[in-house]
């Protein structure tokens, strides 16, 4: 009987050493992935590391051209869904004089219209922004 004894003891250590060492490779693997991979980066705060993604879109001023081709275009390109469409005067001149002119046209744009979501998708557009893009697609001023 001590020699059943002794062979069920050795591969009982074997397998006991095996599942510590495993144990502290899954510790180490865990903690691995538990890394953080990234960091958040407030502008006007320290970010180190992330000096190049920091200074990326630091607020940079939008032409209304980038913000048509951007945000406006989907729809006032094609005239999906009654949008009218860049460079129709006479429909823009219609819309504008259903709303009151510019500011109004800003306006709607602002709150959104019809299909059309609040700041037509430009969420950090400014209302001049979104004014000098108007005026660019409907040729009025």
């Amino acid at each position: 009987m001590n020699l059943i004894m002794k062979m069920l003891a050795a591969p009982a250590t074997v397998l006991a050493l095996w599942a510590v060492s495993a144990q502290a490779a899954t510790n180490d693997d865990i903690a691995k992935r538990l890394a953080p991979v990234g960091q958040v980066c407030v502008t006007g705060q320290e970010c180190k590391g992330m000096e190049v993604v920091a200074s990326v879109g630091g607020g940079d001023a939008k032409t209304p051209d980038s913000v048509i081709a951007k945000h406006c275009n989907a729809c006032h390109g094609t005239g999906l869904l009654g949008a009218p469409k860049v460079g129709d005067a006479a429909a823009w001149g219609e819309r504008s004089k259903k709303e009151g002119g510019i500011d109004g046209l800003l306006a709607k744009a602002i709150s959104g219209i019809n299909a059309m979501p609040p700041k037509g998708t430009c969420a950090d557009c400014t209302d001049a922004d979104l004014k000098a893009a108007i005026e660019k697609m409907s040729g009025l001023k």
